[in-house]
């Protein structure tokens, strides 16, 4: 607690004794404060407030039990989880988990993230998260639907478009959704489209919405490149796991004139001098649902696999770490320093550790923190609910428009408060600052809530 301003030790001190054993949350909570010293200074009304206390305590914890039945009859049970962390801003706004590892502290630090990722957007909304330990892997298409039908069956009484609306994340794609989206439908026997973003372009989905994290990333990177006067043209780029974010990722930083040499998934990575074909690593993960080894054995072209390692092996200029989180430690970052790279940005929530952040920030590496970099995401959910609420359908080029500008006034955001509160260049203190100042200001104003 030595790096945090005297007035925020307690703070941190009363995290960790009120959410013991969440390690990811208190990790998310002490990145943030870390970089509230200069914030204090100037803004002691904050601290009078309690506002840092009453930011790092979620306004409601829902924790239920999802039963359902599988293919053989057998009952299943599993944990399902929301947390509504702030609402200061707008509606609680935040993906969906489904995946063994989830767990209440896994939950709040996700959701902690989303407070000042959302803020930083410019949108109305405020911040979220939720989930289940399911893992829809291996799974059918009835035991997901019915798992779906479940977990809805008991959070639809907490939703709705002013209050919270979920969105998809790990395990959680359209077809979730659309699981999701009809009990709701069914129980309510309203469609408010608006109550669940990510849904199919023909039922109140957002063209782009597919795309938006990956492509987001890719932008904000862009905005880092050219304050630098420089680009994508000609740079290598690593890009870590091979789901939703990464793929497309991979085909933004390619239209920008670089180019993706690897990907990855938990077996591995594959490495592609020629470049990442795209086409064919969605036929894999997408159609075939196969792992990324099967790219390197129908690609060939000198494509090789390279079963477990560090994917931050491979050299290059942009790492983007975009699969889960603390998935880059310390001595990874070691290796991209030695190795050259320039900017690292994360398409994940929080896959980098603090040691590791700290490294590349000492070694001067340009670092993008994902409620930054990763916050495209959010910000074309947010897009998708200004069309459901207007009954209005964007096009896709007129989608993508707005998220490359959202995006980069979330870099303009970033470089200036770090400017105005004396830490030039640093993403990191300028994206908490920014974010953190939005929400604490909203709640100054509407008093002690």
């Amino acid at each position: 607690m030595s790096q945090l301003h005297p007035a925020l030790q307690p703070v941190y001190a009363e995290v960790l004794h009120r959410n013991q054993g969440e390690l990811e949350f208190h990790q998310a909570v002490h990145e943030v404060l870390e970089s509230l010293s200069p914030v204090v200074e100037k803004r002691p009304e904050y601290v009078e407030a309690s506002i840092i206390e009453r930011i790092c305590e979620p306004e409601r914890q829902i924790i239920f039990r999802v039963p359902w039945v599988d293919d053989q009859g057998t009952v299943r049970i599993n944990r399902g989880f929301r947390v509504e962390f702030n609402s200061a801003l707008g509606p609680y706004k935040g993906g969906l988990r489904f995946h063994p590892s989830v767990y209440l502290g896994i939950v709040k630090f996700l959701g902690f993230e989303q407070i000042f990722k959302n803020a930083l957007t410019g949108m109305p909304i405020g911040g979220g998260k939720g989930g289940s330990d399911f893992d829809p892997k291996g799974r059918s298409e009835g035991e997901i639907m019915r798992f779906c039908q479940s977990f809805m069956t008991e959070l639809y009484r907490h939703l709705g478009e002013y209050t919270d609306v979920p969105a998809g994340d790990t395990g959680v794609g359209g077809r979730e959704i659309g699981y999701l989206f009809g009990q709701y439908k069914r129980i309510t026997n309203r469609y408010e489209s608006g109550v669940l973003t990510g849904k199919g372009i023909t039922w109140g989905g957002s063209r782009a919405r597919t795309e938006a994290t990956g492509y987001g990333t890719v932008f904000f990177v862009d905005e880092m490149l050219r304050a630098r006067g420089s680009s994508f043209d000609g740079k290598r780029v690593v890009v870590s796991g091979s789901g939703n974010v990464a793929i497309y990722a991979v085909q933004k930083v390619h239209q920008l004139g670089g180019t993706v040499v690897a990907v990855s998934d938990s077996g591995g990575y594959v490495v592609d001098e020629a470049g990442i074909d795209l086409d064919l690593l969605r036929e894999v993960k997408e159609v075939r649902r196969e792992r990324v080894s099967e790219y390197a054995e129908l690609r060939g072209n000198g494509a090789r696999h390279i079963a477990g390692g560090s994917i931050w092996d491979v050299p290059c200029d942009v790492a983007l770490p975009c699969a889960t989180q603390n998935e880059l430690p310390e001595e990874a970052a070691r290796t991209l320093v030695a190795n050259g790279v320039q900017v690292v940005a994360e398409g994940a929530n929080m896959p980098t550790t603090p040691g590791a952040v700290a490294l590349l920030r000492q070694a001067g590496v340009l670092f993008a923190p994902g409620k930054a970099a990763n916050a495209g995401g959010v910000a074309t959910s947010a897009l998708e609910m200004q069309q459901n609420a207007s009954r209005d359908r964007w096009t896709f080029e007129h989608t993508e428009e707005r998220l490359a500008d959202i995006m980069a006034g979330i870099h303009l955001q970033c470089v200036t408060t770090a400017d105005e509160y004396g830490v030039p260049g640093d993403y990191v203190a300028g994206a908490n600052i920014s974010g953190f100042c939005q929400v604490a200001d909203a709640m100054l104003a509407m008093g002690v809530i």
